[in-house]
């Protein structure tokens, strides 16, 4: 020690046992304050590690356990100054359609969501369910059901910037790296079920594998989307979430290679590739 600081210094002594004990204490404090400075609520927008700009694309969805194509999903995104307006549509064989519009805006490297809708129609063309979605204006309405027993809700509730649904739900996937915690990335979201419902759900890390694809082998890593709460805590969650896995292909930023899971949070099980 340097006789400024001996000058600095006070006159009590701690013992060898005392000294260590503090010295873990100190070590304890700051892992705990590291772990409050870096802790991520669901409800808090996701850091974006990749740039978002105008992208399109068209998939092909199968029957589950199927090679028999049932329709396609159109994917549209366009990016406006800070906003980001991104539009999902599935159109299936016979008829129906499933629709997903969601606006959100990019604030110092966050995505924060916006506003934006969730709707589904028969085989005639018919809106069964239509959930309407305001961030910003923290509201939330709904209608679903058959014309003939038709219900509705409209509640002011208090959505968090991270609440994200549709086609926001891949961009949360594409920077789940820059996100997760002990592998796994928890959001909040608004699903139909068909009544609107607000709950959190979480990606899952899994293990990497190879997909087989005509002439090619495909190096991807597994996400598993569940509820954070288990099923026997809340039946209703195991209809909600059965089974949904998405397979990413490395890159920058990595790409969808393959989903398996429900049609938009329904019964019947769909595969996109």
């Amino acid at each position: 020690m340097t006789d400024e600081a001996r000058q600095g210094t006070t006159s009590w002594r701690v013992g060898p046992a005392r000294a260590l004990a503090l010295a873990s204490l100190s070590a304890a404090l700051l892992v705990l304050g590291a772990g409050e400075a870096h802790a991520r609520d669901p409800g808090d927008p996701i850091v974006l590690q990749f740039e978002e700009g105008d992208v399109g694309g068209l998939q092909t969805v199968f029957s589950d356990g199927t090679e028999r194509p049932i329709g396609t999903v159109e994917y549209r995104q366009r990016r406006e100054g800070e906003l980001l307006h991104t539009r999902r549509v599935a159109r299936f064989a016979d008829g129906s359609s499933d629709e997903d519009l969601a606006i959100a805006r990019i604030v110092d490297g966050r995505l924060e969501a916006v506003r934006g809708h969730q709707i589904m129609r028969d085989a005639q063309g018919e809106k069964t369910v239509e959930v309407v979605i305001d961030v910003d204006g923290g509201r939330v309405r709904g209608r679903w059901g058959p014309p003939d027993d038709r219900q509705s809700m409209d509640e002011s509730v208090e959505l968090p910037a991270g609440t994200y649904w549709g086609p926001l739900v891949f961009i949360v996937l594409k920077n789940f790296e820059a996100n997760a915690e002990d592998g796994r990335l928890v959001f909040h979201t608004v699903a139909p079920t068909p009544k609107p419902r607000r709950l959190d759900l979480e990606l899952v890390a899994g293990e990497a594998v190879t997909l087989q694809r005509p002439g090619i082998a495909v190096k991807a890593e597994r996400y598993q989307l569940r509820p954070t709460l288990h099923w026997i805590i809340d039946p209703l969650l195991a209809l909600l979430v059965p089974d949904t896995s998405f397979w990413t292909m490395p890159g920058e930023p990595p790409g969808l290679a393959l989903f398996e899971g429900p049609r938009n949070f329904g019964r019947e099980r769909i595969v996109l590739r």
